[in-house]
């Protein structure tokens, strides 16, 4: 009787063990498929975009299984179209110099180029920005973001950087409560009548330069303060960066229906290839052809996408789309031209080309000069 009793207990041991082991090899099965998955979404993260946001990849799209035109076949059908990228952070990093191969294949004609935002960082970029300019100036048109836009001194930065010939001021942070980035800038503020911002737009009408804001959210307080700065200041030019990202077709409109100073910068890679696009190209293509005046777009960088090359392809797709030449050329080009072009010459440039004792034949009228003229005028002078 104790040698059965016995028995069964041992049975019973060896039943229990054996049920431990057999949880114990799949748990770790279980929980080696999941480390697995992690580390392959881990590695898929990292292979579209470093630690700085600069994208790795940089292949040209070609045709998909739909039958969709590749890029390089849309760069063809539209190659009478400049492109004029209206938003641009490749001077950091100086990254502009690996980029001009691309943009000379793909007509981008003219680039509005800064890097860093609303950051000491940005001074430093705000410089190679006016650096490439002095190289290119035919393709770069420099932009300027490293204000201090908590500060009264930043105002001495605005003028001295509109003075000796920057042409706007941006990207800059109007405010920001979800970017990665942007919510951790120092200069930034907490709306767009926050901070110098007041001030900034009244030197901005006074030069005629328009502003590059970045404002997230869309909707709220930040949206109701860039609706005030708009009305109380009529004469200053704001562009609403990325304005597409994160937004309706219908909030777009009714800025731009009231508000005639507000310009679009039109991000057409997130809108296409962006996976928290919830909108496509076509549904922006009313509004687009309702205020044609006042749209700009931009490639950002590819921000947010495999590479900046993508960005481009979505430009071209949301051309293909307008089906009119004359419309697609206005937006792509003639609306951001106009805005360069009418700026007038500053003292500091007038100044500096008195300096170089033309003669009365090569001194051209002074009252009507433009600041990309007068640039021109004092870049010839120092090449000599």
């Amino acid at each position: 009787m104790e040698h059965s009793k016995g028995y069964r207990i041992a049975k019973l041991v060896i039943s229990v063990v054996a049920i431990m082991g057999v949880f114990l090899i799949t748990r770790e099965l279980f929980q080696g498929k999941a480390n697995n998955e992690n580390t392959k979404v881990i590695e898929q993260s990292a292979s579209a975009v470093n630690q700085t946001g600069e994208s790795l990849s940089n292949e040209i799209p070609t045709d998909d299984q739909n039958g969709e035109k590749s890029l390089e076949q849309l760069v063809k059908q539209y190659d009478d179209i400049p492109i004029f990228d209206a938003h641009n952070h490749n001077a950091g990093g100086e990254r502009y110099r690996k980029m001009m191969e691309t943009w000379d294949k793909n007509s981008i004609e003219r680039i509005v180029l800064f890097g860093a935002v609303s950051s000491p960082d940005a001074v430093v970029t705000d410089k190679i920005a006016w650096e490439a300019y002095l190289d290119h100036p035919d393709r770069f048109i420099p932009f300027f973001s490293g204000v201090n836009l908590l500060e009264e001194s930043g105002l001495q930065t605005v003028k001295d950087n509109l003075e000796k010939g920057y042409f706007g001021i941006g990207e800059i942070a109007a405010a920001s409560t979800y970017s990665p980035i942007l919510t951790k800038v120092p200069w930034k503020t907490a709306h767009p009548m926050d901070g110098i911002l007041p001030q900034i737009y009244e030197l901005c009408a006074q030069y005629q330069a328009p502003l590059l804001l970045h404002i997230d959210p869309l909707d709220g307080l930040p949206i109701s303060k860039l609706k005030e700065a708009l009305m109380q200041y009529p004469d200053t030019t704001i562009i609403l960066a990325h304005a597409n990202a994160y937004n309706t077709p219908g909030n777009v409109e009714n800025l731009l229906e009231e508000h005639p100073n507000l310009y679009v910068d039109f991000f057409a890679g997130f809108t296409a290839y962006n996976a928290d696009s919830t909108n496509k190209l076509d549904d922006f293509i009313p509004i687009i052809k309702k205020y044609p005046n006042r749209i700009l777009l931009s490639t950002d960088s590819g921000f947010g996408l495999n590479s900046e090359l993508q960005a481009i392809d979505a430009i071209y797709r949301l051309i293909d789309l307008l089906n009119d030449r004359v419309l697609a050329k206005q937006i792509a080009y003639d609306n951001l031209d106009a805005l360069i072009a009418r700026q007038p010459a500053t003292a500091t440039q007038l100044k500096a080309i008195e300096e170089l004792k033309l003669t009365e034949a090569q001194l051209p009228n002074l009252e009507s000069l433009s600041k990309l003229e007068a640039a021109k005028i004092i870049n010839a002078g120092r090449d000599k």
